[in-house]
């Protein structure tokens, strides 16, 4: 079993709640999707568990919020941008440095493990519908795309006759990836849901079946944004989570 988490975004209440979920489902491997980082008030030990997880063969994506540490020039404003620049005097350097080492993909079997878009991995494009959906699938010639980036859980299906659908997967609801058809598949959230629902937000795959699940977890969410307050960061980082908006 594959576990797949997106967006962290330094929540670490939600991290441990979906870890600990994932074990106990047995997962076996583990693949983060990148935004370690931004938002949520612990950056630092989201980072460590992460790395910890490496040591024990698990991939991780690099996300823009992890780049926006390192690369001044990256898009962030706002909230975003206070976050961020709270994050970095949080990092120790060798913290800093594990984010430049990330990819911004990476390939396994038939699948290809992203943060945004396919198509343009470094443009940071976000997959919200159909079009952006085939856009992704049709650059890459991996059968599953495994992305994050967008914080709603969806799932793309492109046909032997070349329609792409459109899916709202449902909590703890086995979808069979069946071939022909290739998908694309968005994971939602750990730390900053914005589906309306504030339960943390991960997936998990059955290589043998080739079945997928997204996963709701509940968590300690009045931690987690007391935590946020008590940094100083933007009260609506912390609101939010209540709300999963």
């Amino acid at each position: 079993m594959i576990a797949f988490l997106s967006d962290i975004h330094g929540n670490r209440e939600a991290l441990s709640a979906c870890l600990d979920h994932a074990d106990r489902a047995g997962a076996t491997r583990f693949v983060f999707l990148g935004d370690y980082v931004g938002y949520g008030a612990d950056p630092a030990w989201c980072l460590r568990t992460v790395m910890a997880r490496m040591a024990d063969g698990a991939v991780a994506i690099l996300g823009n919020h992890d780049q926006a540490v390192f690369a001044r020039g990256n898009r962030m404003t706002g909230r975003a941008a206070a976050a961020i620049d709270w994050t970095r005097a949080q990092l120790s350097p060798d913290a800093a440095a594990f984010l430049q080492t990330l990819p911004l993909e990476h390939a396994e079997e038939d699948r290809l493990y992203v943060h945004a878009d396919a198509s343009s991995p470094e443009d940071w494009r976000y997959v919200l519908g159909a079009e952006e959906a085939r856009r992704s699938l049709e650059a890459t010639p991996a059968r599953v795309t495994i992305c994050g980036h967008v914080h709603v859980p969806r799932l793309f299906g492109l046909t032997a006759t070349d329609k792409c659908t459109a899916f709202a997967p449902a909590h703890d609801t086995p979808v069979p990836l069946q071939r022909p058809r290739r998908w694309l598949a968005v994971m939602g959230s750990v730390g900053q849901p914005r589906d309306g629902d504030p339960a943390a937000c991960y997936g998990l795959l059955n290589p043998g079946t080739a079945e997928l699940r997204w996963m709701r977890v509940p968590y300690d969410v009045e931690a987690a944004a007391a935590k946020i307050r008590r940094a100083g960061l933007p009260g609506s980082l912390a609101d939010r989570l209540f709300t999963g908006s």
